[in-house]
């Protein structure tokens, strides 16, 4: 499986280190469980982060199974299409990450599933005050922020050439400087950019073969890889 693409972050003071798969978008395609313990086996990996729609509308209960079947540490966040009830099913298998924030390696982690509103009205939505709202008590600078929606202007433009992404995460990340930001949600508008000190990745659906990595160390390293 070929690495796409790779960026490093300047030094940063960090003792520990991480490596992570990045998976977001699944939608309940059953071959993307086999083909991440590859890539896990592949770049000798033993955790992973999720950014959301595990399932497709549902089951609830499909979030925990594939969670599981990972075999792996994971952290995770519920997406716009996972409906109501698949948190407490990513609770029972993973670090859920959604409207809290933990202490991983040495570094603050917090997150928050579903998206801002859409023309789908799909079954995690909030308005852009609840996510602001959501967003404020676990907002740390130099944090690991792990997101389904992206911030507004960044891996949030759709086919359509619309910008979709919250204003509410935007206002959050430039106010609070996160080391990195994950987000998947939007699947055509994959990639890795820094802006104004803060580092993003759309890793990209798994459900089209797409993956990325996150290494925390003395750098961060954020790469995009095909699952």
């Amino acid at each position: 499986m070929p690495e796409q693409n790779a960026l490093s972050l300047s030094p940063l003071p960090l003792d520990v280190s991480g490596r992570y798969l990045v998976l977001s978008d699944v939608h309940r395609r059953e071959w993307v469980a086999e083909a991440a313990r590859e890539l896990m086996r592949e770049h000798s990996l033993e955790e992973a982060v999720l950014l959301g729609d595990i399932t497709h509308f549902g089951p609830p209960a499909y979030a925990e199974d594939f969670i599981r079947s990972l075999g792996a540490r994971c952290y995770a966040v519920p997406g716009n299409c996972d409906p109501l009830g698949t948190e407490a099913f990513i609770e029972r298998s993973a670090v859920c990450l959604h409207r809290h924030k933990v202490r991983v390696d040495g570094r603050t982690w917090g997150g928050l599933g579903g998206s801002n509103p859409s023309v789908f009205r799909t079954p995690f939505e909030m308005p852009e005050e609840e996510i602001s709202r959501s967003l404020r008590p676990i907002m740390e600078e130099g944090m690991v922020l792990v997101l389904h929606c992206p911030a507004y202007g960044t891996f949030d433009l759709t086919y359509s050439n619309r910008h979709v992404g919250s204003r509410a995460v935007r206002d959050a990340v430039e106010r609070c400087k996160p080391a990195v930001v994950l987000s998947g949600h939007i699947h055509e508008d994959r990639g890795v950019t820094m802006k104004e000190g803060v580092w993003y990745m759309n890793p990209g659906a798994a459900k089209d073969h797409y993956a990325g990595m996150m290494e925390l160390g003395d750098e961060v390293r954020l790469t995009l890889l095909d699952l």
